[in-house]
């Protein structure tokens, strides 16, 4: 990744992530609490960077000494402390005394200049011979000199140093790999831009928050063009890469340092693992097995038999790659003579599989098939393909093809995954996957661009073509997406009952069941009774667990609309919760839905009027369906990103989702929302009233009053772009609807066109409570100008107080104007916010780069870019400038 990209150096990347623990220790040193810091980290944690950072920062106020220990040199007594011994004699050299006197006149020669004390910084001080490490043990005891000494916990500091932590003359710090929120900072501050949930979520779980790891994988990914800046917005285009030459090295320098035994005890787990820890132990020895657990380079389920994985993933693959296929088949010899292929299940069973054909071993039919579904259940799509496209067995032959056809719909390949579903699904008829691989192929050509008319004709064409032999759940399987399609509830109800009584199979009903169910939640939802859908959601819910390993994404598409009718319901928290709970027992499925799932997060921050919240989240989730859309929401979620950035003024990304959402394919489960939401933010940005009208002739239409529901949303928009004249009919259609939200609206309106300043402040006291923070907001506003009116200034004030914290708690800069953002937003990146809070504070230039670790000149460019933002023109302007 080059500098043009925003890409730091590794140093200042790691140390991003590490400003805590490097502030900790420089504060022990300069208040000189202890006399030595002991750091202690794996590979690849950082330890080093972070003894270099101590070491710029303290140069300006210590004598700074640097030794790095060496394992050529561990052997050699005083070997690291030779260039300081240079005047002693033979006889001298290996006298501990004499050793410790000559480090005294070195330090001596090192103050010469200046009275400042002496700070040694030993790296990698696990390599310190045990005389060396007694200088140093001494050299601190008698407080000639301060020590920060890093090293690896295994094999750990030498006793003497060690011995100086146990009777607390020493601090410890230990180093964890990076957290999330550690990731989070130091992506945001290596890339500009903005960052999404998702690629912070990918890298950290791919990196395990190793630096070092961390460090090689965005470098071989931007090389790769994997990691890309669309829009603004840093998004991952496939995997990443487990074949960089950065991550390659890491793997290359990791095995260098290891012993024969060992190298060859990584080796069998990567290409072997999940494997039982009792088969690598027969051909490495127990004492190696436990040096890699004890250094958490592997690691140990608690399942019977015990199987041993490496601690990541990546880093797994990237040993893989460095095996020839001639010495992966020999190690491959070694696992078989010892492992009893019968208990392999599950993830080892899969990886068994892709060994063998990797190396050129039949495998059966029978395991390709099963290995390929579980590959498929992992989202390992490109394992799941390339398993299934072996089998030729003409009975297995169709299910093979539904597999790989599920993986290309995964990977967002949906004319591909088509093709090959028109070609399987009528041989997979009485398969108890039928129903799933229907969807999936019905799934398919929409999103390929296929009307639902046209698939469903199709499909039928070739049922009649069978004549009675053929089975009716397909035509009943239509008729419940096309009765989903229209929201019509009571056909919905009719065919679910149909479904429950007539006697199907188990595997036949429990899908059509929970898709029905989940159908007749949206079209519930839509009609204004969401209490009624989220009983339907629930029940489909209920049904989910026989379909685990269906071919179907039948857990999203219930979560879709249970998620929805929590949001027409107002029920907020309950729709976060399901949405996270979702993604950590979902994890593996992460990279096809999460733009779906962003879309419904950015849905209900807009719904609670948190606009800038939405729009973080909004764009991102647009950029990430723009490449996989299985949910087929891009549409919405498009024009939900086009309301909001007009809503907050940013005209250029309005614009260009504007295009995104004229672009998408109409129809889908929020279409006529879309509409509406597309319509309001034209008005946001021409402000001539087409927009409103626009909105006005929708909602006359008969799809808009049909759906009670989506109506009153549509309404609440109106109301939204200033138009009292909808008021009244929110009073009318919020009247006979289901959920806290609807009556919420119905108070509101009330309260509204009574224009009574107390009863407002009580509504908007109540709202606020009851969570509709944006609501109470809004009744505030018409509180103030109610009791202005009146006369009760003292009154309207408190009123404008409550609004404005109102404002606080949503994290909106609204300027006045009834439910209008009326002033653009202005968007500072991460690092300019930084640059711009220290500048106010008064640092130099240069100061702020010493802080950041920055160049002078990017500080500038950056304060140069937030002026014209601003609008400003020195630092003098800039505090009474920036948005609060």
């Amino acid at each position: 990744m080059d500098s043009s990209n925003g890409h730091k150096t590794a140093a200042s990347r790691v140390l991003t992530g590490r400003r805590e623990p490097l502030d900790r220790i420089c504060n022990i040193v300069r208040n000189r609490a202890s006399q030595a810091v002991f750091v202690m980290a794996g590979p690849g944690i950082g330890k080093s960077s972070l003894a270099e950072a101590i070491s710029e920062r303290l140069a300006g106020e210590l004598n700074i000494l640097r030794i790095h220990g060496s394992s050529a040199l561990a052997a050699v007594p005083f070997g690291v402390l030779t260039p300081y011994t240079g005047d002693l004699t033979a006889e001298e050299s290996v006298s501990p005394v004499a050793v410790l006197r000559s480090m005294w006149s070195y330090f001596e020669k090192l103050r010469a200049g200046n009275s400042a004390p002496v700070l040694m910084v030993l790296d990698d001080a696990h390599y310190l011979d045990d005389a060396s490490a007694g200088v140093v043990a001494d050299l601190i005891s008698a407080g000639w000199a301060t020590v920060v000494a890093a090293a690896r916990p295994r094999p750990g500091l030498p006793q003497p140093l060690d011995q100086l932590w146990y009777d607390g003359l020493a601090e410890r710090v230990d180093l964890r790999p990076l957290n999330r929120e550690q990731i989070e900072e130091v992506l945001a501050h290596l890339l500009d831009g903005t960052v999404p949930a998702a690629t912070i979520e990918a890298v950290w779980a791919a990196s395990g928050g190793n630096p070092r790891l961390l460090d090689a994988l965005l470098h071989d990914a931007a090389e790769a063009g994997i990691l890309s800046k669309r829009n603004g917005i840093w998004i991952l285009l496939g995997a990443l890469p487990a074949d960089g030459p950065r991550l390659t090295a890491v793997v290359a320098k990791d095995h260098l340092r290891r012993n024969p035994e060992e190298q060859e005890a990584l080796k069998l787990i990567a290409l072997a693992g999940p494997v039982g820890r009792k088969v690598i132990e027969e051909i490495c020895g127990a004492p190696v097995v436990r040096s890699l657990l004890d250094q958490q380079v592997a690691v140990e389920t608690s399942g019977v038999p015990a199987e041993l994985s490496l601690w990541n993933g990546l880093f797994s693959d990237a040993i893989r790659n460095t095996i020839s296929v001639s010495r992966s088949l020999q190690l491959q010899e070694k696992i078989q003579s010892r492992q009893d292929g019968t208990v392999l299940r599950g993830e080892g069973r899969l990886r068994s599989v892709e060994w063998a054909i990797e190396v050129g071993v039949k495998v059966s039919e029978e395991d390709m098939l099963e290995s390929a579904r579980e590959a498929l259940l992992l989202f390992r799509n490109d394992s799941a393909r390339s398993i299934a496209a072996r089998i030729q067995d003409p009975g297995a032959l169709p299910l093979a093809q539904a597999i790989q056809a599920r993986a290309l719909y995964n990977d967002g390949a949906y004319a591909d995954a088509a093709a090959l579903l028109d070609e399987c699904w009528a041989p997979l008829a009485d398969d108890p996957q039928g129903p799933a691989v229907l969807l999936l192929r019905v799934s398919a050509h929409q999103a390929a661009g296929q009307s639902l008319a046209a698939v469903a004709d199709d499909v039928l064409s070739q049922v009649s073509q069978v004549g009675d032999a053929g089975p009716a759940w397909p035509v009943q399987l239509l008729r419940l997406l096309q009765s989903g399609a229209e929201a019509d509830c009571q056909a919905l109800a009719d065919e679910v009952e149909g479904i429950r009584v007539q006697g199907l199979s188990e595997t036949k009903a429990e899908p059509m069941a929970a898709l029905g169910e989940a159908l007749l939640a949206h079209a519930l939802a839509a009609a204004g009774r969401p209490g009624d859908g989220l009983d339907a959601a629930l029940r489909a819910a209920s049904e989910l667990s026989p379909l685990e390993d269906s071919l179907y994404f039948f857990p999203e598409v219930v979560l879709g609309r249970l998620v929805s009718c929590y949001l027409a319901m107002g029920e907020w928290e309950s729709a976060e919760r399901e949405l996270d709970s979702y993604a950590a027992a979902h994890a593996a499925g992460v990279a096809t839905f999460n733009g779906s799932l962003q879309v419904l997060r950015g849905y209900s921050l807009l719904r609670q009027g948190r606009m800038e919240r939405a729009y973080q989240v909004l764009l991102p989730a647009v950029e990430a369906l723009r490449l996989n859309d299985p949910l087929q929401l891009f549409g919405f979620g498009s024009a939900l990103g086009y309301y909001v950035a007009a809503r907050l003024g940013d005209a250029a990304q309005a614009k260009r989702l504007e295009q995104d959402y004229a672009d998408a394919m109409a129809g889908g489960p929020a279409d006529l929302l879309a509409r509406g939401y597309a319509m309001a933010a034209g008005e946001y940005l021409a402000h001539d009233g087409k927009g409103l009208a626009s909105l006005h002739t929708l909602m006359t239409t008969t799809e808009a009053s049909g759906r009670a529901g989506q109506l009153l949303e549509l309404l609440a928009i109106c109301w939204d772009l200033g138009d009292p004249s909808v008021i009244p009919m929110v009073q009318e259609a919020a009247g006979g609807l289901q959920g806290r939200w609807a009556e919420a609206m119905l108070t509101l309106a009330t309260g509204w066109e009574a224009a009574d300043g107390d009863a407002l402040m009580v509504t908007a006291a109540s709202l606020e409570e009851s969570g509709f923070v944006n609501l109470a907001r809004e009744a505030y506003a018409r509180a103030s100008a109610v009791l202005d009116q009146a006369g009760e200034r003292r009154r309207s004030r408190q009123a404008v107080a409550q609004r404005e914290k109102c404002d606080h708690e949503l994290g909106e800069r609204f300027r006045e104007g009834r439910f209008i953002a009326a002033a653009p937003t202005v968007h500072l990146t991460r690092r300019e916010q930084d640059i711009v809070e220290l500048a106010v504070q008064g640092l130099t230039d240069r100061e702020i780069a010493q802080r950041l670790m920055v160049s002078v000149r990017t500080v500038e460019g950056h304060l140069y870019r937030t002026y014209v933002k601003l609008g400003v023109r020195s630092r003098d302007e800039l505090e009474t400038a920036l948005p609060r």
